[in-house]
């Protein structure tokens, strides 16, 4: 098998074993069991389990700055941006891999290489989200920062209540509830053009 689908290979199983596990339970023996391959075939890939750990993490919180980037840019209109990016995070934490445990849930967050790339889904999605409301509402940089940071709370942690609690509303219905409240919370800022 090629190099590029080996690894893969490799990550796909890693993270099935890593979201049942944990990171503390999980055995590079396990993984390689479910890659199908030797242990010595996954250690050419990954030198050690936090390697490969870390580089699932660099995916998946790539996946959902990247999705948060895209649903900002996605329309010019506030309260659309507001419910575009609510619905990235719900999407997230309800996709069947269960990549998110690894960003909002990960048992290894006292490890500073995992706590700055989980930290860092924060901070990139609150500053994206910061330029939006410093534009359009005039406010400093502080205010607009924290006003972001507390949407991304409130996208972060409606949706993993959303999915633990297993309730009977559907996710689009979910999300649209929360950005609701957001939006009326947040359009209230003074605007310096008609956004």
């Amino acid at each position: 098998m090629p190099r590029r689908e080996r690894r893969a290979q490799l990550l796909e199983s890693a993270l099935e074993v890593f979201v049942a596990q944990g990171y503390h339970a999980a055995a590079m023996d396990d993984i390689a069991e479910r890659a199908g391959v030797s242990k010595p075939v996954l250690y050419q890939h990954f030198p050690g389990k936090l390697d490969l750990y870390l580089a699932l993490l660099d995916t998946s919180c790539d996946l959902i700055i990247d999705n948060c980037r895209a649903a900002l840019a996605s329309t010019n209109d506030n309260k659309d941006r507001v419910a575009a990016t609510m619905q990235v995070f719900y999407s997230y934490v309800a996709s069947e891999e269960g990549a998110f445990r690894l960003v909002f849930e990960s048992d290894l967050t006292s490890e500073p290489d995992v706590r700055e790339r989980v930290d860092r889904v924060t901070t990139e999605c609150a500053s994206m989200i910061a330029d939006v409301i410093r534009t359009d509402t005039g406010l400093p940089d502080e205010p607009s920062q924290l006003l972001a940071v507390s949407l991304v709370g409130m996208a972060q942690v409606s949706a993993r209540f959303w999915l633990a609690g297993g309730g009977t509303i559907p996710r689009e219905d979910a999300a649209s509830l929360i950005s609701g409240l957001a939006w009326r919370g947040i359009r209230g800022y003074p605007r310096t053009d008609d956004h």
